[in-house]
């Protein structure tokens, strides 16, 4: 009979993640892991398996977290232009408050390990393709309200989003300027303004 487990795995998950997260895969040995995680090398292995796939329960549970919760928290609780708003606003707020400039974890995976391993590609890829439907449903929502504007398809819109979104990470791990961050997001949210007509 196997012996139940003697740690909360939630909790040792989330320290696996902030190890990763502040270090990255390849910088992480298992040793960081298992002190920060305050568990043996073989509690690590047996409850997760080797370190990759440590990584990739760590990366699912960020995703779940962070860019899952947004969505789910802010989509359908005000109009479309302004969930779109609220959604930079909180990521410009979490950028400049991380001190550690650990930026986000799908983009450093996306820059660490995407290029050469086909299962991080695909895992990345699919994470960017749901924040991608995210902005094009709130888009397609509000040109069908009348509050986003319809001079450019709502897949541009959503792509170039993205794009912004990715940007700001990127660069607030090297300038995490307000000013800098919230001029990004000002210029893209202004292409989905309505031209008011005189």
């Amino acid at each position: 009979m196997a012996r139940p487990r003697e740690f909360d795995e939630t909790a040792v998950l989330g320290a696996a993640i902030q190890c990763f997260w502040a270090k990255g895969f390849e910088a992480t040995s298992v040793r960081d892991l298992a002190d920060e995680m305050g568990i043996t090398g073989a509690s690590l292995y047996n409850a997760f398996g080797d370190k990759r796939a440590l990584y990739r329960r760590a990366l699912d549970q960020y995703v779940a977290g962070s860019l899952g919760e947004r969505v789910s928290r802010l989509e359908n609780t005000q109009p479309p232009r302004e969930v779109i708003g609220a959604f930079f606003q909180e990521i410009i707020a979490c950028s400049l408050s991380d001190k550690q400039r650990k930026g986000c974890m799908v983009v450093n995976s996306a820059l660490e390990l995407a290029p050469h391993d086909r299962e991080f590609q695909r895992v990345v890829a699919g994470v960017l393709v749901e924040a991608e439907k995210f902005f094009r449903r709130l888009v397609q929502a509000g040109q069908k309200d009348g509050t986003i504007s319809t001079s450019q398809p709502a897949d541009d819109l959503a792509r170039v989003l993205l794009g912004v979104l990715l940007g700001i990470r990127v660069l607030a791990r090297v300038r995490p300027e307000r000013e800098l961050l919230e001029g990004m997001a000002r210029a893209v949210l202004a292409l989905l303004d309505c031209e008011l007509v005189a």
